[in-house]
């Protein structure tokens, strides 16, 4: 019993951590890349993390169709090998909250290392 509990709560933090994680994360690369489409994304975050951040294609593209929506990327079709693709890029707004992210991201670590240093 006690094990289920510990399972179920790591799975929702788990999933809550990276849903936002991921969106960080997919804004940082679209910046560093500038227009990737979605298997590009997902193959990139595989790379740079060595297979440790691997979301879904299901939530890469829910995650996608988010930022999308609150106007942070956008998309266009362009054909690739005779094959329709949609590349996404940062927009400007996309471009400003991720600064503001970075700093909220840096105040994150600053705290996780002076915990790390104080056990």
């Amino acid at each position: 019993m006690l094990v289920d509990r510990k399972e179920k709560a790591l799975k929702k933090l788990r999933k809550d951590l990276r849903s936002g994680l991921y969106s960080y994360l997919v804004l940082l690369l679209l910046e560093r890349e500038e227009e990737l489409h979605g298997y590009a994304i997902r193959k990139r975050l595989i790379e740079l993390s060595d297979g440790r951040i691997v979301p879904s294609e299901g939530a890469l593209y829910d995650i996608l169709k988010s930022l999308k929506k609150t106007g942070l990327v956008q998309d266009t079709w362009a054909e690739v090998g005779g094959r329709p693709r949609k590349y996404y890029s940062l927009t400007k707004l996309g471009r400003e909250v991720l600064s503001e992210l970075r700093m909220e991201i840096g105040a994150i670590m600053e705290t996780l290392e002076r915990m790390e240093m104080g056990k």
